[in-house]
C-alpha cells in the first residue's frame, strides 16, 4: 500500500517528466518547423497533415526515442530540488533504509517503462507509416541507389548500375539464375528497366538474355519485355529507416528476407529489433542513477547535480553509438549490442545504489 511519502514522490516523477518532454517536445517542433517550412509551402502540404500526419507522430517517435533520457533528468532535477529544500533529511531521520526512499522512483518508472513498451512494439510502428509518408511526400529527397547487388530467395542474384525516384528507371539492369549446383542457368540484360508500382510487374528495354544448358542453350534478343520477377524496385531502395513503420513480426520476416539477400543492412534493422525492448529497461538503470547521485545535499546547488546527470547522459549514448558501430561494421551480435549500455551502466547503477547515503 502506498504511503504519503510514495504518493509525493511518484506524483513529483511524473509531474516533472510529462513537464520536461512536453518542453523538450516543443522546443524541438519549432526547430523541426523552422527547417522544415519552405519545403512544406513549396510542397503544398495540407495544414491538417503538418498538424496530424506529421508532427503529432513526431511528438510520439522522438518523446518515446528519448525519454529515458528525459527520465533521467527529470530524476536527477526533483531528487536535488528536494535535497536542497531539506525535504530528504527528514526522510533518513526517520531511520528509513535507501531502498525504501527508492520503492516510489521504481514504481514510477515501472509505470514509464510500460508505457514506452507499449508505444514502441504496438503504437509506434503505425504512427511511424503516416510519418514517413508524410515525409517521403512533402520534403524527403529522392531516394537514389548505384552499384546494387544482392541475391534474392530462388538462388536469383541480381545487379544494377543507378535507379533514383524521380527517374523511376533501373539502368544496366542484370539479373542471373543459379542452379542447386552452383551453376548459372539463365542471365538477363536489359539496358533499362522499370517496375510497375506497386506490382512485381517489370518492363524491360533493350533486353539480351540466355538460357544456359546443353540441349536447350539460347539466346534471345529484342526491344521490350514484360515479365514478373519476385521481386520490386521499392525493396531496392529502402531507406535506412524503413524498419521503424515495421511491426514486431513484420519486421522479423523482413530481417529473415534481406538475411537471404546478403543484404549489408541486416544488423541496422536487428537493432531496431531488439532496442524496442531494451531501451525501455534503461528507465530502470537510469533512475537508480538518477536518485544515487542527486539524492546527497550539495554545495554547489541542483547545477551541480544537472551537470553530473549531463555528463553521465553523454556517457551513456557515446556506450551506445560504440555498440551500434560495433554491430554494423564489426559482426558484434545485434542482440548483444542493444544490451551492452544497459549492463554497463547497470553495474555502475550498482556501485552508486551501495554507496549512496543511507
Amino acid at each position: 500500500m502506498l504511503k504519503i511519502l510514495d504518493k509525493y514522490i511518484i506524483r513529483k516523477f511524473l509531474t516533472t517528466f510529462f513537464f520536461m518532454l512536453g518542453v523538450i517536445m516543443l522546443l524541438s517542433m519549432v526547430f523541426d518547423l523552422s527547417e522544415r517550412l519552405s519545403e512544406f509551402i513549396d510542397n503544398k502540404a495540407p495544414l491538417s497533415a503538418i498538424v496530424f500526419d506529421y508532427y503529432l507522430n513526431f511528438i510520439l517517435f522522438y518523446g518515446n526515442t528519448f525519454s529515458s533520457m528525459i527520465i533521467f533528468v527529470s530524476v536527477i532535477w526533483f531528487t536535488a530540488k528536494m535535497a536542497q529544500d531539506t525535504e530528504i533529511i527528514p526522510m533518513w531521520n526517520s531511520g528509513k533504509p535507501f531502498h525504501r526512499f527508492l520503492r516510489p522512483y521504481m514504481i514510477a518508472a515501472t509505470i514509464l517503462m510500460l508505457i514506452s513498451l507499449v508505444m514502441n512494439h504496438f503504437v509506434l510502428p503505425k504512427s511511424n507509416q503516416k510519418r514517413l509518408s508524410f515525409e517521403e511526400k512533402y520534403y524527403r529527397e529522392s531516394r537514389s541507389v548505384s552499384d546494387y547487388h544482392a541475391e534474392y530467395p530462388g538462388n536469383q542474384v541480381v545487379y544494377f548500375s543507378s535507379f533514383t525516384t524521380e527517374e523511376k528507371i533501373v539502368n544496366n539492369f542484370v539479373l542471373e539464375q543459379w542452379d542447386d549446383k552452383n551453376k548459372i542457368s539463365y542471365f538477363l540484360k536489359a539496358r533499362t528497366a522499370t517496375n510497375i508500382e506497386g506490382t512485381n510487374n517489370w518492363v524491360l528495354n533493350d533486353y539480351f538474355e540466355r538460357y544456359i544448358g546443353y540441349p536447350n542453350d539460347r539466346i534471345i534478343e529484342g526491344h521490350q519485355k514484360d515479365t514478373v520477377f519476385k521481386f520490386n524496385v521499392d525493396e531496392m531502395s529502402q531507406r535506412d529507416n524503413v524498419a521503424e513503420a515495421m511491426t514486431f513480426s513484420q519486421l522479423k520476416s523482413f530481417i529473415k528476407r534481406e538475411k537471404e539477400k546478403g543484404s549489408a543492412n541486416v544488423p541496422m534493422y536487428e537493432i531496431e529489433l531488439y532496442q524496442r525492448t531494451s531501451y525501455p529497461f534503461a528507465t530502470y538503470v537510469l533512475t537508480i542513477i538518477g536518485v544515487s547521485v542527486s539524492s546527497r545535499k550539495k554545495r554547489g546547488g541542483v547545477g551541480v547535480n544537472i551537470a553530473l546527470g549531463l555528463g553521465i547522459i553523454f556517457i551513456y549514448i557515446f556506450a551506445m553509438k560504440v555498440t551500434t558501430v560495433a554491430a554494423i561494421n564489426v559482426g558484434f551480435p545485434a542482440s548483444i549490442a542493444v544490451w551492452v549500455p544497459n549492463i554497463m551502466f547497470g553495474i555502475i547503477a550498482y556501485v552508486l545504489y551501495r554507496f549512496a547515503q543511507k
